[in-house]
Parts: C-alpha cells; sequence; structure tokens
C-alpha cells in the first residue's frame, strides 16, 4: 500500500530507487511489486531520457488512470489500519477496467 501511496500523492513520474527510499522497503519487494502493477495495467514505465543528468538510466513509473482509481480504493479500504502497520499485507492487484 505504501507504494501505491507515493505514486498516488506524486504529481509527476518516481523512479525505483526512490519509491524504495520513500518507502522504506528493500529493493527485493519493491520491484517485484512495481513489475506486478505493470502487468495488471495499475502502472506504466518507462526510460529516464535526461541526457543531461550523469549516472545510469532511471526507470520512471506512474499511475495508470484505471490504476490510480484502484489504488485509492485500495487505499481507502485499508486506510482504517494503515497506522499501524507491523506486517506487509498483501494487496490484491486486478486490472482496472479500461473505458472503451
Amino acid at each position: 500500500m505504501d507504494v501505491l501511496e507515493v505514486l498516488l500523492k506524486s504529481d509527476q513520474p518516481r523512479w525505483g530507487l526512490e519509491i524504495i527510499k520513500l518507502t522504506g522497503r528493500p529493493s527485493g519487494s519493491v520491484y517485484p511489486l512495481l513489475d506486478r502493477l505493470e502487468r495488471a495495467g495499475w502502472v506504466t514505465s518507462s526510460w529516464d531520457d535526461d541526457s543531461e543528468r550523469r549516472g545510469p538510466r532511471r526507470r520512471m513509473y506512474v499511475l495508470t488512470p484505471g490504476g490510480a482509481q484502484e489504488a485509492v480504493k485500495v487505499c481507502a479500504k485499508t486506510a482504517g489500519g494503515a497506522g499501524n502497520r507491523t506486517k506487509a499485507r498483501p494487496v490484491p492487484v486486478t486490472r482496472p477496467e479500461v473505458a472503451r
């Protein structure tokens, strides 16, 4: 849920290491989660093309419109226990409905 919250609160794409730092979660849990969210259609990703920045390229992540709607629902359902998270709870990932 904390990964979804970081993406929901952001007005711009976030890169993986930034999400790791903001959530305090290990990369071994954040990157697989981002991959599952992307396969489910909640998140899209692309490579950062900032040629001025030094260092390795960053993979940027952003919620899709449908993914943002689903993330709001998931966060609202679990908001009652959010302050007392001692164990990570699995977040069910379903494909959001796509407007046609």
